[in-house]
């Protein structure tokens, strides 16, 4: 009886460190995804500058995205073996040398030579930060409220990039686009010594399963390869086809392997976690459309209506205050309705604001044709990215949360990935169609962005369909399911 008369631990988010770590661990995260999108609107300078040809100059941003897409499961199992502040503090280290290397490039070689190490130390980043977020703030409230400020920096990042991309080449120079990230990487270092608990040691000796690591490694080192080039080189070509069944073969064999192993580096088991697989699965198939749409808008804005790369930068201003909005809206009501009708809400949003700009026209108007359904998107995106991690999170052991966190930041790239590289193709080919029929160029590039954007509105609406048959967390019933789950030397995590 005494001890349930005992009031109750203040909530670590209610404390000024609880506050400082958060602060911490959302600035590694934006500092992370902002880099996928921020160098966009420099590809044309970097290219004139350094002499890249058109098929290198993609690796400037592909190969960032190979690496941290590619390196992301093994990142998150080493949080959870070798320890979450040490790989945190080794990504981190990584990513400001390559940043700075990335900045004073002085050939096209070097420079996607350092965007490769750059993903590499994403890769460690992330999922280190996201396990350290979810096994520190563990009750419900603090949970939710943590989780929805990570969904909204994820979505923050992609509007932000774009505009941050467009003033400092404009108004500075592109290599500053790499330089800034080198002072923010100080301060995060600083802070993690300051901040984050060292890591606790491991009893036993760490077994780690190194074929499981080689083969998973490879595996989505080549899937990823192959999303990238396919493009490029075409989705029906040979070797399009023939990377895709090589990695499908590695990542079979990946299995088989894992499923044998006492001390797997991948342990299937997490699979067993309520409510995953559908987020994972949820947000592949949304960020395809999400992802692509600020791929294809600022296409647009340039090449059709002919904005400078300050001005389509800062046509994405309202986007980040709707995120935001949207990221916080989803966030206080997902106590009450949970990740269910947030993650279904924020898809048909999302699928009516792209489904309305797929509708421009040749002379677009900011105010009229892109402002309104900009806004309506955004909104839906953060309400999205809340919703799926909050689910994605929820029950995951202390001694998974590092593989579960890099399972969804995963699905948020591959997503992207898949969703560039197949609506690229639907624009590419409609508008080679026009221009073989002698249509203004305008009139081509448009009419293909309307049909790539009209698909990836659809890929919205499957994303909904989806997250009907997903479970519905809430704070309170993950409470009591969550009570049950205790951690040596660290704090239970429960579902949010």
């Amino acid at each position: 009886m005494a001890a349930s008369s005992a009031a109750p631990p203040t909530p670590v988010l209610d404390t000024k460190r609880g506050k400082q770590i958060l602060t911490l661990l959302l600035a590694v995260a934006f500092l992370d995804f902002i880099d996928a999108s921020i160098v966009n609107i420099a590809l044309p300078s970097i290219r004139d500058d350094l002499g890249f040809s058109i098929q290198n100059l993609q690796w400037v941003l592909s190969g960032y995205l190979l690496t941290y897409g590619g390196l992301m499961l093994l990142g998150g199992r080493a949080a959870d073996l070798l320890g979450r502040r040490r790989t945190l503090v080794t990504g981190t280290i990584l990513f400001a040398l390559s940043s700075l290397a990335s900045g004073v490039s002085p050939s096209d070689g070097v420079l996607i030579a350092a965007r490769l190490v750059q993903g590499i130390g994403a890769a460690l980043m992330i999922p280190a930060a996201l396990s350290i977020l979810t096994t520190t703030f563990t009750a419900p409230g603090d949970r939710i409220k943590a989780l929805g400020a990570w969904g909204a920096v994820g979505g923050l990042a992609s509007a932000v990039g774009v505009f941050l991309g467009g003033v400092i080449t404009d108004l500075i120079d592109w290599r500053w686009v790499f330089f800034v990230n080198v002072p923010a990487t100080v301060v995060i270092l600083i802070a993690i010594f300051r901040l984050v608990p060292v890591d606790v040691r491991r009893t036993g000796p760490v077994r780690l399963d190194l074929p499981g690591a080689a083969l998973a490694t490879i595996g989505m080192l080549l899937l990823v390869y192959t999303i990238v080039r396919a493009p490029i080189v075409g989705w029906g070509d040979a070797r399009t086809v023939g990377g895709f069944a090589l990695a499908a073969a590695i990542l079979a064999v990946f299995t088989a392997v894992e499923l044998r192993q006492s001390d797997p580096v991948f342990p299937f088991s997490i699979f067993r976690v309520k409510g995953l697989v559908a987020a994972d699965v949820t947000q592949v198939v949304a960020m395809a459309g999400f992802y692509s749409m600020f791929y294809f808008l600022t296409l647009y804005m340039q090449e059709v209506l002919d904005y400078s790369k300050l001005a389509a930068g800062v046509a994405y201003i309202p986007a980040t205050f709707a995120v935001a909005i949207g990221a916080g809206i989803a966030t206080n009501a997902l106590p009450k309705v949970g990740t269910r009708p947030a993650i279904i809400v924020g898809a048909l949003l999302g699928a009516v604001g792209i489904g309305w700009i797929s509708r421009i026209p040749v002379h677009g108007s900011y105010a009229v044709d892109l402002l309104p359904p900009l806004v309506i998107m955004s909104f839906g995106l953060g309400g999205v990215l809340v919703g799926v991690m909050t689910a994605a999170q929820a029950g995951v052991p202390p001694d998974k949360a590092g593989l579960a966190a890099a399972l969804i930041n995963s699905s948020m790239w591959l997503g992207g990935a898949l969703g560039v590289s197949i609506f690229s193709a639907i624009a590419t080919s409609k508008t080679s169609h026009l221009l073989a029929e002698h249509a203004p160029r305008a009139t081509a590039l448009t009419d293909g962005f309307r049909d790539a954007l009209l698909a990836a509105a659809i890929f919205l609406a499957v994303a909904a369909v989806i997250a009907m048959r997903s479970p519905n967390s809430k704070g309170a019933a993950a409470e009591s399911e969550a009570s049950g789950i205790v951690a040596t030397g660290e704090t239970a995590t429960e579902i949010a």
